[in-house]
């Protein structure tokens, strides 16, 4: 009988999650920081740890509309590098398999984070102020790629300087509920970085963004690796807020 009840509850709890099946994470799975901080600062976590930097703004208009995020790396074997042509370097391809978000679940919004690294010092040191500014392009890719050609069209674009090391968060919403609302073809969004001094001397001394390719020595590519964070409400609870230190009788919940 308590075999029985034990069934049930579980079948319960499935229920609410909106699950079919018991989960099975994978051991090797990592979740990214941003999520753990969301998480964290939704359930009032980080205040009664006494975290009040944790560092990054609490998407208040994106959650306020959602009760699910989901985070998705890139396929990075689909990952598609296109050498410089005439035209100069091509913008990098990033792929993202959105394909388990259940039909049911309405997106509201979703951004791109990528985590750009500083330039050199002796480089930076070299290149005036007016020369530091970098231009960061977002795009989504329209058509099927062929060799050397890139059918896209800009979703954001960011202007940076190059003295430093942090996580530039892009509004991607517009192809991603195309892709999830619409089922139209996803080919991906590419990335481009632009140094605004485009003399030889300065070629190619952008911002990195991050990329397991060009891993420095000793970087944790599982953490700073590319993310799509995408926000959705599946009609069963209410919205996320951001929450203060939570009461006793909150505990455990």
């Amino acid at each position: 009988q308590s075999h029985e009840l034990l069934r049930d509850f579980e079948a319960t709890l499935l229920h609410m999650f909106g699950l079919k099946r018991r989960p099975r994470p994978s051991r090797s799975a990592t979740v990214p920081r941003y999520l753990l901080d969301l998480y964290r600062l939704q359930s009032g976590e980080a205040e009664e740890a006494g975290a009040h930097d944790i560092a990054f703004e609490y998407p208040e208009r994106s959650a306020s509309r959602a009760n699910t995020v989901r985070g998705f790396h890139h396929e990075e074997h689909m990952e598609q590098l296109h050498e410089p042509d005439d035209r100069g370097p091509m913008p990098i391809r990033f792929m993202f398999n959105l394909s388990s978000i259940p039909e049911d679940e309405l997106l509201s919004s979703a951004e791109l984070r990528l985590y750009r690294h500083q330039i050199d010092e002796a480089i930076a040191d070299a290149i005036s102020d007016d020369q530091a500014l970098h231009r960061i392009n977002v795009y989504e890719v329209l058509k099927a790629p062929r060799p050397g050609q890139l059918i896209t069209q800009l979703l954001d674009t960011r202007l940076v300087r190059h003295n430093a090391s942090r996580w530039e968060s892009f509004d991607v919403s517009p192809a991603v509920l195309r892709w999830a609302r619409e089922r139209l073809p996803n080919y991906g969004l590419a990335v481009e970085v632009l140094h605004l001094n485009q003399t030889p001397r300065h070629q190619g001394r952008h911002a990195r963004i991050s990329r397991s390719l060009h891993q420095e020595p000793g970087e944790d590519w599982e953490q700073l690796r590319p993310l799509l964070v995408t926000f959705g409400h599946d009609g069963k609870g209410h919205p996320l807020t951001r929450r203060t230190k939570r009461s006793p009788r909150q505990r455990g919940r």
